[in-house]
């Protein structure tokens, strides 16, 4: 066999492996004489039959959040701190850290302490629900922030409390007690306390 046909019969395999092929039609490579006459070959003649896709839609009834949140300006109190870091953690910038949900009734959500372990920052919130439930499925939104001076590394947050239903208040672990995270803070140091 000639050695030119070999990437062009790979290259047919490739392409015909995932669908039906049947040959209608035989191939007969060029006859060779000797003295250089050749007559003219014939390539083989294939059906292509490719699979059959079909794609629709159906409508199905499912639970999608639906929360309107209508962002007003409020002049507030934002605590500011200025950490003298050692000069080997790296240059501070300023550097605000948020926590905030998404809750059916009227609930207040704070930021109670705030630790530093040298390679990690834990921001630790509280999360207390205290407030008649909203209506027709409305959602309120929370939020509490601190600004730090502080270099760049790792942030965990934690927020006391149960965790409110919705996607959107999955961002942070909640935990039922400082407790569940005593080992994480005892290697600390606080640097805001509220």
């Amino acid at each position: 066999m000639n050695m030119r046909f070999i990437p062009i019969l790979t290259l047919l395999f490739v392409l015909t492996a995932a669908c039906e092929v049947d040959q209608t039609q035989e191939g007969e490579l060029p006859e060779v004489d000797v003295d250089i006459d050749t007559e003219a070959g014939q390539a083989p003649e294939y059906d292509v039959e490719w699979a059959d896709v079909d794609v629709t839609t159906t409508t199905r009834m499912v639970e999608v959040p639906k929360v309107t949140v209508e962002m007003v300006e409020e002049e507030v109190e934002v605590p500011v701190l200025d950490v003298d870091w050692p000069q080997d953690y790296g240059e501070p910038e300023e550097t605000t850290f948020m926590v905030e949900a998404d809750v059916d009734q009227e609930a207040a959500l704070e930021i109670e302490e705030i630790y530093t372990t040298g390679q990690r920052m834990v921001v630790l919130a509280r999360l207390e629900k205290a407030g008649e439930m909203l209506q027709n499925g409305q959602m309120l939104r929370v939020s509490d922030q601190v600004v730090v001076n502080a270099p760049d590394m790792d942030v965990r947050y934690y927020i006391i409390g149960d965790r409110p239903e919705g996607i959107s208040n999955t961002r942070y672990r909640y935990i039922s007690d400082r407790s569940e995270i005593a080992d994480v803070l005892s290697n600390g140091r606080s640097i805001y306390t509220k």
